[in-house]
């Protein structure tokens, strides 16, 4: 991460801003660091991850990136621990790979993971952050299974960042647009970045990203297969939102609680013909949500 930026050059920076003509990005640099959790904390991980492919079941995990941090009111206050560290997934490394995130075989021959060490930095933690943790929670509790026992968060899908005005949702995309940059595709430089979005305010409402994060994170939804839903009624089913889910052989999708039966007299007005069937569904909340526990085909 960058070392604290001078006062000369701050300045300098100010005065790039001042015109029209210039835009001026800066390096994020990490939170304070804490030496315990202040009174009333709560405590978060950020997590990232890099692996040797995107097979959840068949890729192994490489390096992992975990930054403890405490946060009160929605706002970040620290950092209180991290762990940077690679693992030897016991094959080669593929070339791709190699380019996009700078980890070679030499780097990981030989290490390991310390599983002792990733539960003591999750103690006290309620919520796990990661973006794009349905790619990132599948890996990390296929390695670390306790890690199932927490509520997790997705800066990526749980922040509405179109809606803020943001046109991009990649992390470098969100961190540039929001006046900096940082060095990508390291685990620990993204949860960096990470923690750096959460204590922003998002353009539009003035809201701050972590409390959007949280509150739509603890939402609990409802995942309905439109089981034996007609076929002549897949384009209405897919402009509605539904997904198709070749194993199931059945549309699928996500509603709120709170719209589960609204959802219903839709689902039976125009597509079952005035009846409704009973649907195979699943309760999704953050101790599930972007989990393999989570399927697209009903238990």
């Amino acid at each position: 991460m960058a070392e604290r930026r001078s006062d000369a050059l701050e300045a300098l920076a100010r005065q790039l801003e001042a015109s029209p003509d210039y835009r001026v990005l800066r390096a994020v640099t990490p939170p304070a660091r804490l030496a315990d959790v202040p009174d009333g904390a709560r405590v978060g991980v950020y997590l990232d991850l890099e692996t040797t492919g995107l097979d959840q079941a068949g890729d192994a995990l490489i390096e992992l990136g975990l930054v403890r941090f405490a946060y009160h009111d929605d706002q970040v206050l620290g950092t209180l621990d991290e762990i940077a560290g690679f693992e030897d997934p016991g094959r080669p490394i593929p070339e791709e790979v190699t380019r996009l995130t700078g980890i070679d075989d030499t780097m990981v021959a030989g290490q390991a993971l310390d599983d002792e060490r990733v539960r003591a930095l999750l103690d006290e933690a309620v919520l796990v952050v990661a973006h794009n943790a349905s790619f990132d929670r599948p890996f990390a509790e296929r390695r670390f299974p306790f890690l199932a026992e927490l509520a997790w968060a997705c800066t990526l899908r749980d922040v509405p960042w179109r809606e803020e005005g943001f046109e991009g949702s990649g992390l470098q995309a969100l961190v540039m647009a929001s006046g900096a940059f940082f060095e990508g595709h390291r685990a620990v430089e993204d949860c960096y970045a990470g923690l750096f979005l959460l204590d922003r305010r998002l353009p539009r409402s003035g809201e701050r990203v972590l409390r959007a994060l949280r509150r739509n994170a603890h939402r609990r939804e409802v995942r309905l297969w439109a089981a034996q839903a007609p076929f002549d009624h897949k384009d209405l089913l897919k402009q509605r939102g539904y997904r198709w889910s070749p194993e199931a052989r059945s549309w699928w999708c996500d509603v709120r609680e709170e719209a589960l039966a609204a959802e219903e007299e839709w689902l039976r007005e125009h597509v079952f013909g005035g009846r409704l069937p009973r649907l195979p569904r699943r309760t999704v909340d953050a101790y599930s949500r972007y989990s393999q526990r989570v399927g697209d085909t009903p238990a």
